[in-house]
């Protein structure tokens, strides 16, 4: 057993890595972010600073690249992610946005979401979905992104407009604002913070839980600065939210799947190392022995005691 604690609150950053400490092409580094920094040890992952590690705040580098050539992407990667299977290695190249056909039966099994569930254990997929995408699931399509499919290959539930508004559910894009143009222009607008005590409230009451915040892998292919630093300081004030409500025994775990937005120089992927930040105590002793972004699920079965 690795730990008494029973509660892992999970969020998934698509596209971020460890880029340059340069302002001029890594928004990382040209943002403002607060909350961030000071969980942190003020530091942020950058090549000149790629670990640091105390008993209650951590982050290590993790390999995103899985020992194939060519640029990582998000089916591969977030199989990986999420299964602790080596995907790319699995299908002799990396693939995506969603997997390749050939890993569905290894997301199905093998999946932690599944594992947690079975287990007894309280799992939670926070982000909340419109009409529209699960008219796109009812006929039949499967061009989902692991997550997503990893749930309906599951069984496991995906949230509505209606837990949204319930604050039950999160939106992807954090503040609900996009959620007017689908058609629900009674979804008001929330402020960062308040989306991230939601968050941690949720952490409360189960055993892990999951946000996915896509916009920084969205942000990274526009090339856009100003854009990419407004994503990352949205989620900065997500952060801070969930700091300030978190309860003490609720482990803290953010990584990614590739690189992409760290390095604006580029519009694809890169095969730069991603961060892993864990916060919260014992930090230090989650973050021992993983070095790959296919150490991280078998990491978190271990700490829940699975």
């Amino acid at each position: 057993m690795e730990n008494k604690r029973k509660t892992i609150a999970f969020i998934f950053l698509d596209g971020l890595g460890i880029g340059p400490d340069d302002a001029s092409v890594n928004p990382v580094i040209a943002a403002k972010l607060p909350a961030l920094s000071s969980m942190f040890g003020d530091v942020i992952p950058s090549v000149s600073n790629q670990q640091l590690v105390n008993s209650n705040y951590a982050f290590v580098p993790l390999d995103a690249n899985l020992h194939i050539e060519g640029l990582p992407q998000s089916g591969t990667g977030q199989t990986a992610l999420f299964t602790g299977i080596n995907a790319a290695d699995y299908i002799g190249k990396h693939f995506g946005p969603y997997p390749y056909s050939t890993l569905h039966p290894v997301i199905e099994k093998q999946n932690i979401f599944r594992k947690i569930h079975e287990s007894k254990k309280r799992f939670y997929f926070a982000n909340a979905y419109p009409k529209q995408f699960f008219d796109y699931v009812n006929a039949g399509k499967r061009r989902l992104t692991v997550t997503t499919l990893a749930c309906i290959l599951s069984g496991l539930p995906l949230h509505t407009a209606d837990d949204l508004r319930n604050g039950q559910a999160i939106s992807a894009d954090i503040t609900n604002e996009r959620w007017d143009t689908l058609g629900y222009p009674d979804i008001a607008e929330i402020p960062a913070e308040e989306a991230g005590r939601r968050f941690a409230g949720l952490a409360k009451d189960h055993d892990f839980v999951l946000f996915e915040y896509f916009l920084t892998d969205h942000a990274g292919h526009k090339q856009d600065m100003d854009n990419a630093v407004q994503v990352l300081e949205r989620f900065d004030g997500f952060l801070n939210g969930f700091r300030d409500s978190m309860d003490e025994t609720t482990l803290l775990v953010m990584t990614s799947d590739h690189g992409n937005i760290e390095d604006l120089r580029t519009k694809t992927h890169t095969r730069n190392a991603v961060p892993l930040w864990v916060y919260g105590n014992d930090s230090a002793k989650f973050v021992k022995g993983i070095f790959s972004i296919t150490d991280v699920a078998p990491k978190i079965l271990r700490w829940l005691n699975i």
